[in-house]
């Protein structure tokens, strides 16, 4: 079978290569990909930025995924032939402090799919069955394969933010993260409103509009006046930063209110500012990374009643076989979460 991998440790350096359909073990699960997600981490990754200089090329890539058991271990009853799956992709050690605490998705030893071990962009992945999240027989899979990236916004309103009906949000950021955080956050009742920069006025912030919320582009508009219009001068209850850029925190303190809430989803890497105004305005920083079960389930309710508006956030204008051309238009704003149907590239 082919992959989709990483070949080299420079910018760029993505190719097709031949890969053989793995075996599974007594405790793996054979998966049939069959629609596959580009993240962020997958463009980060083509960028070759510092945080995937552990990775060993050649790797396959990709671990937002759904997909169908052909074949399960001798140990796995959970799953069976036929199943409909996504996975976890944040694969746990079980024996760290983290772990056995129950916070897999910090673990202090993980291995991450797509990264550390060949990803999803090929035909089949063998998964150890513990981290498989089961869907249900009757769910869209393309809907399916965003169940991650929407898990990772579940947790950052739902377990890691304040958002309670009524409060002022503002969630920096239309691209993935943004928009899904921001639905989440409606869901929630938040009153939300999304802002973003220049390359995100042609098609990133006029879907966040056709989603029902209020934009605000900080390239032509100033954000103090926009806190003041959207909250009465007060400032936003919670603040979401999902842009990855270093002046997301700054921004993000500018725009909370006092005793407000900034919950982090980005990762910015360096930033600096002032402490004082955090210190004096006895403004709350929460950070939230990545998802548990809980998190799982909760996205995949969601997704499945139609809180999240998965097919405005889904984009199939592109093929697996051209993915650089994906990431462009993800690099300039012109997409927010392309889905692959992977099943192109099977031999």
């Amino acid at each position: 079978m082919r992959g989709l991998a990483k070949v080299a440790r420079q910018e760029g350096s993505l190719e097709l290569i031949e890969r053989p359909t793995p075996t599974p073990g007594p405790d793996d699960v054979l998966v049939e990909v069959k629609y596959a997600g580009l993240c962020g981490s997958d463009v980060g990754i083509y960028e070759f930025k510092s945080a995937f200089e552990r990775m060993n090329p050649p790797t396959v890539i990709g671990h937002e995924y759904a997909g169908r058991v052909r074949k399960v271990g001798s140990n796995v009853t959970t799953f069976s032939p036929g199943d409909a799956v996504v996975e976890r992709p944040i694969r746990p050690c079980g024996d760290c402090y983290q772990c056995r605490v129950g916070e897999p998705n910090i673990c202090q030893q993980p291995e991450l799919t797509g990264i550390d071990h060949d990803g999803a962009y090929e035909p089949y992945i063998c998964v150890p069955a513990d981290v498989l999240h089961p869907v249900p027989a009757t769910m869209d899979l393309r809907h399916a394969a965003i169940i991650e990236p929407t898990a990772i916004t579940t947790r950052a309103v739902i377990t890691n933010s304040r958002v309670s009906p009524g409060d002022r949000v503002l969630v920096e950021g239309p691209g993935p993260m943004g928009l899904l955080s921001a639905q989440v956050a409606a869901a929630q009742g938040g009153d939300v409103v999304v802002s973003g920069v220049g390359r995100d006025t042609k098609y990133r912030l006029p879907l966040a509009r056709e989603l029902g919320f209020e934009t605000i582009d900080i390239s032509s508009q100033d954000i103090a006046e926009c806190r003041d219009e959207f909250t009465d001068t007060i400032g936003f209850d919670v603040v979401f930063d999902t842009t990855g850029h270093p002046s997301g925190l700054k921004t993000a303190v500018q725009s909370v209110r006092k005793g407000g809430q900034v919950v982090l989803i980005g990762q910015t890497g360096e930033t600096k500012m002032s402490y004082v105004p955090l210190v004096r305005s006895e403004i709350d920083i929460q950070c939230s990374y990545s998802a548990t079960y809980e998190d799982f389930e909760r996205a995949l309710r969601m997704l499945n009643s139609g809180a999240i508006d998965a097919d405005a956030i889904i984009d199939e204008r592109f093929s697996l076989l051209d993915a650089e051309k994906a990431i462009r238009s993800f690099q300039s704003g012109e997409t927010v979460k392309p889905v692959f149907d992977v099943t192109e590239i099977e031999d």
